[in-house]
């Protein structure tokens, strides 16, 4: 019993790494884990994973996330003429050739390559365990304590309007460090970049035919082809075929999320949108009975932690691990360490 529940869903890792635990099966990235993947490094070579953050490009594909916007911080010039009449009332008149540029960046944090937070979705579940459900995240961390949504502007400087988390923000991963193996399996050589879903069946004959193994602490990738679509569209997606291009798992199969489960990984990463598939190009939902709208997310952040690693750009690794016969490497990817969000961007490089 923990102070914050009762009783826990079925199948989920509360409590397993403490009752304070905010890091799920991050957690599983021990030192054994990444001397695994620095094992895995033969030739030297480093692969960027990173879309540029300015891509997808337009709001297509998620109508609340947008563009980054990038604009320089202050007129450096005015300033410098402030200075400049300190500095000569003093009779001192040095001249300066220095250049300076500098600039700042509002940025929505999960429009491109992303990692979603164990904050990012919760759940109505019974964790106090008094046949009434109430909105919880991983581990039982609470909405209005622990991630509280936007305040009062207090301070009269933007600071209390935002959203935050005070607990499961992307700080604990990053402080973390998230460096270890990576496998991936490469849907995309099989199945081609059309719309369709991956059960388990699917998912364990592909990889069987490459020879790829998934052990416990592993981050597995997940290449599908949708990625490489969105950089060639240059910032000016197909607003259709955003929502129809690349393979995604199959959310709505048991098998596979037992074996997601019971696979141990550490963290899910894949080049399309969610990992599993979700916008207009899905079936309508016809099941009128409580339940989750994206049962991996679900699985995932609420009941294992495991994060979720999303538009990732798998491309130019899959095709050289196909050509050397291999799976794994060494995956450097950590999030920013900005305090309280519920998404990071982030540039991670696969090492071989």
């Amino acid at each position: 019993m923990t102070k914050r529940w009762k009783q826990r869903p079925p199948g989920s890792t509360w409590g397993d790494w403490g009752e304070d635990d905010e890091l799920g099966r991050i957690n599983l990235i021990t030192r054994e884990k990444v001397l695994q993947g620095v094992r895995e490094v033969e030739h030297g070579i480093t692969f960027s994973l990173s879309l540029p953050l300015d891509y997808p490009g337009g709001t297509a594909l998620n109508q609340r996330r947008y563009p980054p916007i990038l604009r320089p911080t202050e007129d450096l010039e005015h300033k410098q003429d402030v200075f400049y009449n300190v500095v000569a009332s003093e009779q001192i008149a040095p001249i300066f050739t220095d250049v300076w540029s500098d600039d700042v960046v509002t940025l929505w944090l999960q429009y491109s390559t992303q990692w979603d937070s164990l904050s990012h979705q919760g759940e109505q579940f019974d964790a106090d365990g008094d046949g009434v459900a109430e909105p919880v995240y991983y581990n039982g961390y609470r909405p209005g304590v622990d991630i509280v949504g936007p305040q009062e502007d207090a301070k009269g400087d933007g600071s209390g309007s935002l959203s935050f988390a005070r607990h499961l923000g992307m700080e604990h991963m990053a402080e973390h460090g998230v460096q270890g193996r990576g496998v991936l399996v490469d849907l995309a050589h099989h199945l081609g970049t059309k719309f369709q879903p991956v059960n388990l069946k699917t998912l364990q004959e592909i990889m069987a035919a490459d020879n790829v193994v998934v052990e416990p602490g592993d981050v597995l990738l997940l290449h599908t082809g949708m990625a490489t679509q969105v950089l060639a569209w240059n910032k000016d997606p197909d607003p259709e075929a955003i929502h129809t291009t690349g393979s995604y798992l199959d959310a709505h199969d048991p098998a596979l999320l037992d074996w997601i489960a019971e696979s141990q990984i550490s963290a899910l990463v894949a080049d399309n949108y969610a990992v599993e598939g979700v916008g207009p190009g899905m079936p309508p939902q016809t099941d009128m009975t409580p339940h989750t709208l994206l049962p991996i997310h679900n699985l995932c952040l609420f009941k294992l932690g495991v994060p979720l690693g999303e538009l990732w750009y798998l491309d130019k690794l899959a095709a050289w691990l196909r050509e050397h016969d291999r799976s794994r490497f060494l995956l450097t990817a950590p999030p920013l360490n900005l305090p309280g969000t519920q998404g990071s961007p982030l540039t991670p490089i696969a090492t071989v």
